[in-house]
């Protein structure tokens, strides 16, 4: 078959980091090209770049066998490349045709914005029957629902001419049947001749509905094949790695103490019928690491937050050993019992770019009155600990401990918040992705302080989509999958099997 589109020798850095590494991919019309990995594989990072979002530092991008450089996603679209995200972008308060109408081609000679906007809801339609989607043009985004918003992300880019179609995760919030409909709808758009490129970790998705699969691993392709012809513990290799069974990183050590935190039937409102966390018990020990594996967007997040005391709406049982339940417990107040947490957005929610390292590493002390009262904070004191911090961590680039902690590479903000959250000897840590985006000697470092504070006897939950580092630190592993927690096991852990679980699941 011809090759609708093709990428070749690919490399993308951010910040220092390699994303992509001499990554290959090549999609034929007329076939849903599968491009399969864990979290941060580097498969949207490359579908982004055949978007026009990103620019690859070094390779090629052909499409129908033309070699193109694009300069942005104007470039693609021209190119009749269309890519749906994950996150949606679309304007909520505009109706689906105003929405449609942002990125359709405009008509030939004057329309008048009325007349556009009929052609356009006529278009909508027209489309929408074509491939069985129920849409209405004059609804407001807001009001509907996700499959519906999935459902006018695809009408937009095919109205504004794409063939070659990019789903980026596009099951990952849909209900089972939802999901069936969809991808049958987008294969059957590949049989009319189209390209579909189908970005996902879901072996299902793959072995009912892709022609051909690519795997990506760290950043790297790993193999092309036809998911038809191999069998799922072989993708699931593939996917994760060599079927090994990892040492325990606490494998010569004492048994771990009493349970120090428990969750019990923690659950979140239903939203359209789905409840990102389903449910979830849970239970750590004090003296062990225990890390939860799975795909980013399955409530992990969400999981961290409740028991971080961001989720007030939150039902179900967060107690904590000699503190009784901590639902309805605000988040300062949990600090002072011991919680130290390390979030995986550590600009967004570990750290205030704009204020000083001072200030970053003084501020979990404020409300313990340390520094004196908030109004009139005691800033010689805080200077002080910031800087024998800073020189405990090796927080380097901090010229002053008055830099603003904006200006820290990644991995010295995260030897930052660590600092901050491991000065009290916590009793409880929550650490979120901790090494995400960071070098091997800074996210070594992050590994050491979270086993050092396990061997200081606190409880050590890390959620992490790297499952590498969860065999690397965790005592127990369990594996996270739509809201729940769907299996447990014990360390020495077998990969493929942690990777089966996983996928079976999703």
């Amino acid at each position: 078959m011809k090759t609708a589109l093709e990428l070749t020798g690919i490399h993308k850095s951010f910040d220092g980091f390699a994303a992509l590494t001499d990554a290959h991919f090549r999609a034929s019309w007329g076939e849903v090209h599968a491009l399969l990995g864990e979290n941060g594989a580097g498969k949207s990072s490359l579908m982004n770049i055949a978007a026009g979002l990103y620019a690859a530092e070094a390779g090629t991008l052909r499409v129908d066998d033309n070699t193109v450089r694009f300069s942005g996603p104007r470039d693609a679209a021209r190119a009749r490349i269309g890519m749906v995200h994950q996150h949606f972008r679309l304007v909520r308060s505009f109706t689906v045709a105003q929405n449609v109408l942002l990125t359709a081609p405009a008509a030939e000679g004057f329309e008048s914005h009325r007349k556009r906007l009929r052609r356009i809801e006529a278009a909508i339609r027209e489309q929408a029957q074509a491939l069985g989607f129920d849409i209405d043009p004059a609804q407001r985004v807001d009001r509907l629902s996700v499959a519906e918003q999935q459902r006018v992300e695809i009408l937009k880019v095919l109205l504004a001419g794409a063939r070659i179609l990019i789903l980026d995760e596009p099951t990952a919030v849909l209900t089972d049947s939802e999901a069936e409909r969809l991808l049958s709808t987008v294969q059957a758009l590949a049989r009319r001749g189209a390209a579909v490129v189908l970005v996902t970790h879901k072996m299902a998705d793959v072995k009912r509905h892709a022609d051909r699969v690519t795997v990506m691993r760290g950043g790297r392709t790993v193999a092309t094949v036809d998911p038809k012809q191999m069998p799922v513990a072989e993708l699931v290799r593939l996917t994760v790695g060599e079927s090994i069974t990892a040492p325990a990183a606490g494998s010569t050590r004492a048994t771990p103490g009493p349970v120090r935190l428990a969750v019990r039937g923690l659950r979140s409102p239903a939203l359209q019928g789905r409840r990102v966390l389903d449910s979830i018990d849970l239970e750590l020990r004090a003296g062990e690491i225990y890390g939860l594996a799975g795909v980013g967007g399955n409530g992990q997040g969400e999981l961290a937050g409740a028991i971080m005391g961001m989720a007030d709406d939150a039902e179900g049982e967060i107690a904590l050993e000699g503190h009784g339940d901590l639902l309805r417990t605000p988040a300062p107040a949990r600090r002072a019992l011991g919680l130290a947490a390390i979030p995986a957005d550590r600009y967004g929610l570990a750290l205030a770019g704009g204020l000083s390292v001072a200030e970053n590493y003084g501020i979990g002390q404020v409300h313990s009155g340390r520094y004196g009262p908030a109004w009139r904070l005691k800033r010689r004191a805080m200077d002080a600990d910031a800087r024998a911090a800073v020189a405990a961590f090796d927080v380097q680039g901090a010229r002053s401990v008055a830099q603003k902690a904006a200006l820290l590479s990644g991995g010295n903000a995260q030897k930052l918040v660590l600092a901050r959250e491991f000065g009290k000897s916590p009793r409880l840590v929550l650490a979120h992705s901790p090494s995400r985006g960071l070098d091997v000697r800074a996210g070594a470092d992050v590994h050491a302080r979270l086993r050092a504070a396990r061997d200081a006897g606190a409880a050590v939950l890390l959620i992490s989509e790297d499952l590498d580092e969860v065999l690397a630190l965790a005592d127990r592993v369990g594996v996270m999958t739509r809201g729940r927690i769907v299996a447990e096991f014990a360390q020495p852990a077998d990969r493929q099997a942690i990777g089966q679980a996983m996928v079976d699941h999703g």
